[in-house]
């Protein structure tokens, strides 16, 4: 079993007015039926409200704390800006407890400010990636991950993603400087059951130990081989090497596979 050390964590109760409450939905969805195998119970969240626009355009800010975050791997800052205004935003490394940030054209180019990468240079690494302008960062927000601005091209800039994949993001589209921090988060041991309980995940069984009419894999007398071409999910379907992207209207963005 392995844990985080938790040393650059600076407040240990997160911001009262940037929290909400968190229900939990267990793999339900709206109708109430279970469409996430797998979860459920887990230790009790509050979320944090994150402020993936980053759209405070030319008003510095202040970190005041780097905190822990329950709903994701990386760590959150809580920023003071000028106007008294107070925001989370996702902890990239080399922003400490009294770094300035800044949102906008007129930003430095360092960790923590924000963008959008017509502005920045070839080579920036870069993370929390807006997909459509003003909707917010949806992509690389992982703990330790960071893309990189590879060429400009018009309108369009080309973002080599964590995967491997070549991306085009439209120009205006805002992104974070700097690489994502909690870097050891992948190297993280759970060592017992109970941890992956506390996040709300609950027991998988393996589909030999079902019967036929349950899993394609179930049935038969002692230690039985899956008797069909390739593993199957519950539902029949190749489980290996099964493509199931089809997405046709976002495919012409993409310059070059992650495989």
């Amino acid at each position: 079993m392995s844990t985080s050390t938790f040393e650059e964590v600076t407040k240990s109760k997160p911001e009262k007015s940037l929290t909400a409450p968190l229900r939990k939905k267990a793999g339900r969805n709206f109708r109430g039926k279970i469409t996430v195998r797998h979860r459920g119970g887990g230790a009790q969240r509050k979320l944090r409200i994150i402020d993936f626009k980053r759209d405070k355009v030319g008003i510095p800010g202040l970190v005041h704390s780097v905190e822990y975050d329950p709903n994701r791997s990386a760590r959150i800052a809580l920023i003071h800006y000028v106007d008294g205004e107070k925001r989370y935003m996702l902890a990239p490394i080399g922003v400490t407890v009294g770094s300035t940030i800044m949102s906008g054209t007129g930003a430095e180019i360092r960790p923590g400010n924000a963008m959008p990468m017509r502005s920045m240079p070839t080579g920036t690494i870069i993370h929390n990636i807006e997909l459509k302008v003003g909707k917010g960062g949806q992509m690389v927000r992982s703990a330790g991950v960071s893309a990189q601005l590879m060429a400009k091209e018009g309108d369009y800039v080309l973002v080599r993603l964590p995967s491997g994949e070549m991306r085009r993001v439209g120009g205006e589209c805002m992104a974070t400087i700097g690489q994502l921090g909690n870097e050891d988060h992948s190297n993280i041991k759970l060592g017992k059951a109970g941890r992956n309980r506390l996040l709300g995940k609950r027991p998988t069984v393996r589909g030999s130990a079902m019967n036929p009419r349950d899993h394609p894999h179930g049935g038969g007398e002692g230690k039985a081989p899956i008797g069909m071409p390739g593993p199957k999910t519950p539902w029949g379907k190749p489980a290996l090497g099964y493509r199931t992207r089809h997405n046709k209207s976002t495919d012409k963005w993409i310059v070059k596979r992650r495989s």
